[in-house]
């Protein structure tokens, strides 16, 4: 990620080392403090640097992400769009999901969808060139805030920035790529350019947004906002099934992790995880079956066809009884005589530094679905996680209960009760916040 003296880095009393003398700012003052940000200023985070980046170009381009990606044909997307593009193997299972944009007529850059998708671009035998971005630093800054504070530090209007599009900015003079994007729920913004920059840029956005609330987001709380913001994530929420998916995309993937490489182990805890298979989703399962277009072939046809004539699960979140939870966490104390149920007391599930935690949900006494990404939500001041669970008893105010804890002898079952998905839905939700609500900014003051 950054040297350890890099000024991203400055002020973080802990840092997460990657190895080979890179780091990243663990948390800068405390996860209430970093997480509320995005609902009553803004934050600026600089997790997202890590992600892989893969870039396609070539005649076959298009050939190649209609066949492996179940979305609608890339012909279609514009230069300067983007879209959430998702691969699915033979079963439908989702192999993986991420941004793909058109940067220009027969080149797209991607963010999540390598190493898989380069695996394809390797061994699939279209006429595509791929490569790997190694220099490109990316930035995320999310809050009712964040509109003014780019415009301010980029000294542009992009008020006419909708979402999911992207336009090019200076910051600094820098050339800085900007997408309407982020993972909250709220308004948010990603920020691209060449990674030699990305101090300048940072500290920039930082001093432009101190009049604002601007709060600095560290790696372990970042993985916090998907919850609440409604985005089913990998590694948070469910895993991909790339390792089992063949060997030679299991031995490709594996060699090419790069800093994600503790993705690539399979190490699952809670009650669910008795059953790898429970850690894996369809687009059905996290609503975004309409992202499918059936009116071409592609790797995964046959099966999500079948699971269209009746989709067995949906997502939802599940709001945790408060009471139910406080016991889980007492039975931690209860002296070397009583077995403990597994630890609950840490923010989240799924997080950069925590383990991913898979749990059984229970309707009248059987397994209906399982629920993940568990986090405390200082916001409206709730334990929730997000669920994929049986469509029947997907309705708000359905009463299940969570098996908490991995050893079946200290598990311990904690009432839940469905509630609205996305949970942040209030009026600065990106997709649908109007931002003329928000002055145009003045550059003659």
């Amino acid at each position: 990620m950054f040297s350890i003296d890099s000024s991203i880095n400055q002020g973080a009393p802990l840092l997460f080392n990657f190895g080979n003398s890179t780091y990243a700012p663990l948390m800068f003052t405390s996860p209430q403090d970093e997480l509320l940000a995005c609902r009553n200023g803004a934050w600026l985070g600089c997790m997202l640097t890590l992600s892989p980046v893969y870039d396609i170009s070539g005649p076959d381009v298009v050939k190649l992400m209609n066949y492996v990606s179940v979305n609608r044909d890339y012909a279609k997307l514009k230069v300067g769009g983007s879209r959430h593009t998702i691969l699915c193997n033979e079963k439908g299972q989702m192999l993986a999901d991420g941004v793909l944009m058109r940067l220009e007529e027969d080149l797209y850059r991607s963010y999540w969808l390598a190493p898989v998708l380069a695996y394809y671009v390797e061994t699939l035998g279209f006429n595509v060139q791929g490569k790997w971005v190694y220099d490109e630093f990316f930035l995320q800054i999310d809050g009712p805030r964040s509109l003014e504070i780019m415009e301010k530090v980029s000294g542009t209007n992009i008020h006419d920035l909708k979402f999911a599009q992207h336009k090019f900015i200076e910051i600094k003079g820098i050339p800085t790529s900007i997408h309407r994007l982020g993972m909250s729920g709220s308004l948010a913004y990603e920020m691209h350019g060449a990674m030699k920059d990305i101090d300048t840029v940072y500290n920039a956005i930082v001093e432009a947004g101190q009049e604002f609330g601007i709060k600095r987001l560290g790696l372990v709380n970042y993985c916090r906002n998907h919850t609440q913001g409604g985005y089913p994530n990998q590694y948070i929420h469910f895993y991909y099934p790339f390792l089992i998916n063949g060997e030679g995309m299991k031995q490709y993937v594996l060699d090419h992790m790069g800093y994600n490489v503790q993705f690539g182990q399979y190490k699952f805890y809670g009650s669910a995880s008795d059953d790898i298979q429970n850690a894996f989703v369809t687009p059905f399962d996290v609503k975004w079956d309409y992202l499918i277009n059936y009116d071409h072939d592609f790797i995964g046809k046959e099966a999500l066809l079948k699971l269209k004539e009746n989709p067995p699960r949906t997502v939802v979140t599940l709001e945790w009884d408060a009471e139910d939870v406080a016991k889980v966490f007492v039975s931690q104390f209860m002296g070397k005589d009583i077995a403990p149920c597994d630890d609950i007391s840490g923010v989240a599930d799924g997080a950069l530094t925590d383990p991913f935690v898979i749990s059984k949900v229970i309707k009248d006494g059987s397994m209906i679905g399982v629920a993940s990404g568990r986090l405390k939500d200082f916001y409206h001041q709730k334990m929730i996680s997000l669920a994929f669970i049986d469509r029947k008893y997907a309705n708000e105010g359905e009463e299940l209960s969570v098996l908490w804890g991995t050893d079946p002898n200290t598990a311990m079952p904690i009432k839940v009760t469905v509630a609205r998905f996305p949970y942040f839905n209030e009026e600065y939700r990106n997709e649908t916040f109007d931002v003329e609500k928000i002055p145009h900014p003045n550059f003659n003051k």
